[in-house]
């Protein structure tokens, strides 16, 4: 199976990802941890220049471009590998991030970002995907206590992140079958366990 953790700044995906990597560890699945900008050797090196410097360093379209390429390598030597291999693979970002950062929150045409994304991925789609949203000032307040070097996207300013906020709510409510919105909101415990319930529910022939 492959899922997909994301949302905004600060949303404690990468948290829960790791929390849900090793719960499918505990019961036996085997489970691989990968991220986006990343994942791969080629595809780190491009993250640098996603997630460092200024804000304005790149245009849209430059930057949906660097994503895309990230992706391709991320795909090629990880992800597809790993998915027919029969591994789980959870991903701390994924396609829907282009679609919100990019198109909602840059205003690239989603046009243009589902062609680039059919040149690069095929018809590969997450078997779930799990949307973490929490109130901008929670998110970033969290967001601003990590690593300065990777915050480029953090100091965007507070209208491209509620373009960004209302772009993922968009995507879930578009696809529910795929989507989860999950409330970020509370203790770790408490934002674990409905990602819990919802991965029970998408995978009851496997988890129970």
């Amino acid at each position: 199976m492959f899922i997909t953790f994301e949302g905004g700044e600060g949303s404690g995906k990468s948290t829960q990802l790791r929390l849900l990597v090793d719960y499918l560890q505990s019961v036996g699945i085997d489970a691989l941890a990968t991220r986006e900008p990343g994942g791969a050797p080629g595809a780190e090196e491009i993250r640098r220049l996603l997630v460092e410097g200024e804000p304005g360093r790149w245009d849209p379209l430059s930057e949906t471009l660097l994503h895309m390429a990230a992706r391709r390598d991320h795909l090629v030597r990880v992800v597809r590998p790993a998915l027919a291999a029969g591994t789980w693979v959870l991903s701390d970002r994924f396609a829907d991030s282009t679609i919100a950062y990019q198109g909602h929150g840059h205003g690239v045409d989603r046009g243009v970002i589902d062609s680039l994304y059919r040149i690069v991925a095929g018809d590969l789609k997450p078997d779930l995907t799990l949307i973490l949203d929490i109130d901008l000032d929670t998110g970033l307040g969290r967001a601003a206590g990590r690593d300065a070097g990777e915050d480029r996207y953090e100091n965007m300013d507070r209208a491209f992140h509620e373009r960004l906020r209302q772009g993922f709510v968009a995507i879930a409510e578009a696809e529910p079958g795929r989507c989860k919105l999950i409330d970020a909101a509370g203790t770790i415990e408490d934002v674990q366990a409905r990602i819990m319930a919802a991965a029970k529910a998408q995978f009851s022939d496997h988890l129970s």
